[in-house]
């Protein structure tokens, strides 16, 4: 009998009342915006109202370096979080709404998968309630308000080519990346080359995953650069006067979204920052709310520890205040074998026969991405535990490999099955963390403020990525002499890069050294609260394949929605 689809078991859950699950977790149902079938929005109040109650155990979920098979990140987060309910504890898991773009793309959701997913599934991964929409809104509200003061006279006197406010759209299309704006006659705008990226992209997105409060996220807003004068001066959205209209389109977009998981276990699901130029965590409010809801709060940090996980630690934990207690990083059989550099991998195709085949050894030559990525936790001090998610046909001797690394370092392992037996398949990842949490927590940040965007820059490569250092060429050279000048020298970086490598080559796997890392260009995310430096060709606004999941998409003759994954 075929394995049912994630969208045919997501449809057959029983969902339970979330007034009941707010009231278990000690959420004040007054609080709860209840908004359609299966979800509510969480008032901020809860905060103040929840903040006596105990802390819970805070535990990051990373991940190896990222292949095409895909490590089954989200999955393990969820299954996690419904396994401690077999071990007779509670926990709520926090991860990012997904966008449409990939959904309809070639990725598809990211509601988790097999039995370990949120629900409602298709809800979950599509509008939900409107916080993209909401993002996007407010992101291209400044830019109308930005085109329009050109248009008008340009009083702050914007140099028309150093403006850098784009647009964005929760769409893949390519056609969009670089457009031509204000053709047509006198009245139609002022001409200018600009582009769209996708709304994930957008520095609205980072904004509102990394603010504390709705003051916190007006004040964040007004400090967004759109551009700069001849001068080099700064140009912001506070003064456009448009910070204040963007502050209101997001009043209810940055109250979490409370849903559960397939067994019944708490949800919060908010803000999808892009992982490649932003933190791709989950907000900093939701973590704030979930800290007291149960005996664990499990977040998500989008692609590797190198990226994620290590902006989780450093942006993230910096502005939140909140320390982790425990990392959780997921490796596979098979994704290990792919960093051996021994396969040629093609999203679609059937894998090749040689990757199925047990081989240790070449587990262990993959392993070297594992043994980077415990590194990477250790450096921060948090404590790891592996977790290894186990596939169909896997080997003892491969799973075995992936124990013995573990061991080299000292972390505790766990074999998981949650996507096929739900949260009792991880009732072994469950306890190890448990166990894990209960050590005293030694949690620093790599870099302090006041250190040089250019040395926190370095110190992110050489001892997360493992590279020899860093080459910063003549534009991106000056451009961080214009942030250092301008007073945006104490905020963290946020380095984009490819998420295939822990280098900016997706060709090199494993955990290549006896390299540099370029750094081409550097652009600034004020609001948010980060400099980025940019190490590659960075897309921001993706494109369609030639069969995106969009294809596959339909309702049926019960008006049933089919083909989402």
């Amino acid at each position: 009998m075929a394995f049912p689809t994630d969208l045919e078991i997501a449809k057959s859950a029983k969902l339970r009342p979330l007034n009941d699950l707010a009231d278990e977790a000690g959420i004040p149902t007054d609080l709860l915006e209840p908004y359609g079938r299966g979800v509510a929005k969480i008032s901020l109040d809860a905060i103040e109202a929840m903040s006596d109650r105990p802390k819970a155990k805070y535990v990051v979920v990373t991940a190896i370096t990222p292949t095409p098979l895909g490590e089954g990140k989200t999955t393990t987060a969820v299954g996690l979080g419904q396994a401690f309910q077999h071990i007779g504890s509670s926990a709520t898991i926090a991860i990012r709404q997904p966008s449409m773009g990939p959904t309809f793309g070639i990725k598809g959701g990211a509601a988790g998968g097999g039995y370990s997913q949120v629900v409602p599934m298709e809800l979950f991964n599509l509008h939900l309630t409107g916080d993209m929409h909401a993002v996007t809104a407010a992101h291209n509200m400044c830019s109308a308000m930005l085109d329009a003061h050109l248009y008008h006279g340009n009083e702050s006197g914007l140099d028309m080519y150093n403006i850098t406010w784009r647009r964005v759209l929760d769409v893949n299309d390519r056609a969009l990346r670089n457009i031509t704006i204000g053709l047509g006659g006198r009245l139609d705008g002022v001409p200018r080359e600009t582009g769209f990226d996708i709304t994930a992209a957008s520095e609205v997105m980072a904004t509102l995953a990394l603010c504390t409060s709705l003051q916190d996220l007006r004040q964040r807003l007004g400090r967004i650069v759109v551009g700069y004068t001849k001068a080099g001066t700064p140009v912001t959205a506070e003064e456009l006067k448009v910070a204040g209209s963007m502050a209101v389109i997001l009043m209810e977009a940055i109250k979490p979204n409370l849903m559960q998981t397939l067994e019944g276990s708490l949800a919060l699901v908010h803000t999808g920052p892009f992982g490649n130029i932003a933190t791709g965590n989950s907000s900093i409010v939701a973590d704030r709310v979930g800290i007291h809801t149960a005996d664990f709060l499990l977040t998500e940090a989008g692609f590797g520890a190198d990226m994620g996980a290590e902006r989780f630690f450093n942006i993230k934990c910096r502005y939140s205040g909140l320390a982790p207690d425990a990392a959780v990083l997921v490796a596979t059989v098979r994704g290990l074998k792919a960093h051996s550099g021994k396969h040629k991998i093609v999203a679609g195709k059937p894998l090749p026969e040689a990757l199925l085949a047990e081989n240790p050894d070449e587990v262990h030559q993959g392993g070297d991405n594992l043994r980077k990525q415990l590194e990477n936790m250790q450096v921060h001090g948090v404590t790891p535990v592996v977790a290894i998610n186990v596939f169909p046909g896997d080997h003892d001797a491969d799973i075995n490999a992936i124990k013995e690394i573990a061991e080299e370092y000292g972390a505790r392992v766990a074999v998981t099955t949650h996507f096929a037996d739900g949260g009792k398949g991880a009732t072994e990842l469950a306890q190890a963390v448990a166990e894990a949490t209960a050590e005293p927590s030694d949690f620093k940040l790599l870099y302090p403020a006041e250190m040089s965007l250019r040395d926190k820059i370095n110190e992110v490569a050489t001892k997360v990525y493992g590279a020899d250092g860093i080459d910063v060429s003549a534009k991106a050279a000056k451009q961080l002499d214009t942030y250092e000048a301008a007073g945006f020298g104490d905020l963290p970086v946020c380095i984009a890069k490819t998420h295939l490598s822990l280098s900016h080559d997706p060709k090199l796997k494993g955990a290549p050294t006896g390299w540099t890392l370029p750094v081409r260009e550097v652009r600034a995310s004020v609001g948010a609260g980060f400099i980025y430096p940019i190490c590659g060709d960075m897309r921001t606004m993706p494109g369609l394949g030639k069969t995106p999941a969009a294809m596959s998409i339909d309702i049926d003759a019960n008006g049933e929605i089919v083909g989402l994954s």
